[in-house]
């Protein structure tokens, strides 16, 4: 009797874990792992989360904390075992493999034309791959220069706007101007270098990525892929406008030299206007200035975060059925504010708090119909090419320790060899 009783609280235990769990009342409990970190998104999330439970006591949502800084491996290892969340915070960039490998569900015929329509083209192709749709693109953010606004009047140059940027030669000649006596007129921070330097080269006609009539994919490091490449090496090693220190850092990191008045700008991702609000000292006065423009205009790749549905959960209806509530307009907006980013949702992109001048709201919204598609959105085996091939060599690059030729031959033929393994 004792040993039937043990084995009953394993099952009872076991089932527990499972996605996708149904109670013996029939109610549905799914399991929502979020990536959401900042105390703002955290809250909207968890609020949303409730207002859901409240109007549907059938199908339950748990909450549960997931970290960008292991998600991938987490959810390798969580597929692999049969113990994945039924709906899935990620990035798009991050969506390939799974999707290829079978662990994510096609949301093709499960999400309401509301919300397809809503969303534009241009941001499904993110999550698209092969004939279906493997996650829903709600939040990005494009990547703009935090300038110190008291620093670039002083300067006289010209301010740079959505309308009239800089072009990449001008912003290295402005950054140029800015430096001297120990300050620098940028700071780059690339410590993780592959993102950042691919998705500005779209604004160049880059591409790097070239798909063939067989479907395989081949890198080739073309002169419009090397603009950007060129402008920052430039800056660091040539023009001394740019800081050798921060080269190997992260973007938080810049911000104390930045607020200390050492750097005159930082390229940074959108959502960092949070952390300067909350960190600038009084009276420090920044504003917010578009990337520079080249052939390609204002064009940059951004690899939305997304929302999917494991391929393993039994209840994958009601799980499409959350994430629409999730993302209906008035929801986007609060997850966009919560988090700093843009929501893809054009009904929601359009709600006049996201278009505020205040914290460089409406020059981000202005940037919002230039974002593409990050170059590697599709192409498997990116992951191991941007970590074991790319961003050592970029980082050599920036640094000095190697030249274009080098890295033109390290991102093509070493990066064709990862690549190639995951075409066969």
């Amino acid at each position: 009797m004792r040993a039937r009783l043990l084995a009953l609280v394993l099952l009872l235990l076991l089932a527990g874990c499972s996605s996708g769990d149904t109670r013996d009342d029939g109610r549905i409990t799914l399991r929502f792992q979020s990536l959401a970190w900042q105390e703002e998104s955290v809250e909207a999330n968890k609020e949303l989360v409730k207002e859901w439970n409240a109007t549907h006591p059938d199908v339950r949502v748990e909450y549960v904390q997931g970290s960008w800084d292991s998600v991938h491996d987490q959810l390798l290892t969580a597929f692999e075992g049969g113990e994945a969340p039924d709906i899935i915070h990620d990035a798009s960039d991050d969506l390939a493999d799974f999707a290829y490998g079978g662990y994510l569900a096609d949301l093709t015929d499960l999400l309401p034309a509301r919300l397809k329509s809503d969303i534009p083209q241009r941001s499904w192709q993110t999550t698209t791959f092969g004939d279906g749709i493997y996650g829903v693109p709600f939040l990005q953010e494009p990547r703009v220069l935090i300038a110190n606004a008291k620093w670039l009047k002083r300067s006289g140059v010209r301010i740079p706007t959505p309308e009239k940027p800089w072009s990449w030669a001008e912003f290295r000649r402005i950054t140029e101007q800015l430096s001297g006596r120990g300050k620098y007129g940028i700071a780059w921070p690339l410590k993780e270098p592959v993102s950042a330097t691919l998705n500005l080269s779209l604004s160049t006609g880059g591409q790097l990525f070239h798909r063939g009539p067989d479907g395989k994919v081949t890198v080739r490091f073309e002169a419009a892929d090397q603009v950007v490449p060129r402008t920052i090496h430039a800056q660091a090693g040539t023009d001394r406008s740019a800081s050798p220190t921060t080269l190997g850092s992260g973007g938080s990191d810049t911000l104390p030299g930045f607020f200390g008045g050492r750097y005159a700008m930082v390229p940074l991702g959108f959502s960092y206007r949070q952390q300067i609000v909350q960190q600038a000292p009084k009276g420090f006065a920044w504003q917010v200035l578009p990337a520079p423009a080249g052939a390609g205009g204002l064009t940059q790749g951004v690899s939305p975060q997304t929302l999917s549905v494991a391929e393993d959960s039994p209840h994958k209806k009601e799980a499409a059925a959350f994430i629409d509530f999730l993302l209906r307009p008035k929801n986007m907006v609060r997850l966009a504010l919560g988090d700093w980013m843009l929501p893809t949702g054009t009904r929601a992109l359009n709600d006049p708090a996201l278009r505020t001048p205040e914290h460089g709201w409406a020059t981000g919204t202005a940037l919002a119909a230039h974002l593409r598609p990050a170059p590697a959105q599709t192409v498997r085996g990116y992951p191991e090419w941007k970590d074991k091939v790319a961003t050592p060599a970029l980082q050599e690059y920036y640094s000095g320790a190697i030249g274009i030729r080098e890295l033109r031959q390290r991102l093509e033929e070493d990066g064709n060899l990862v690549l190639a393994r995951y075409q066969r």
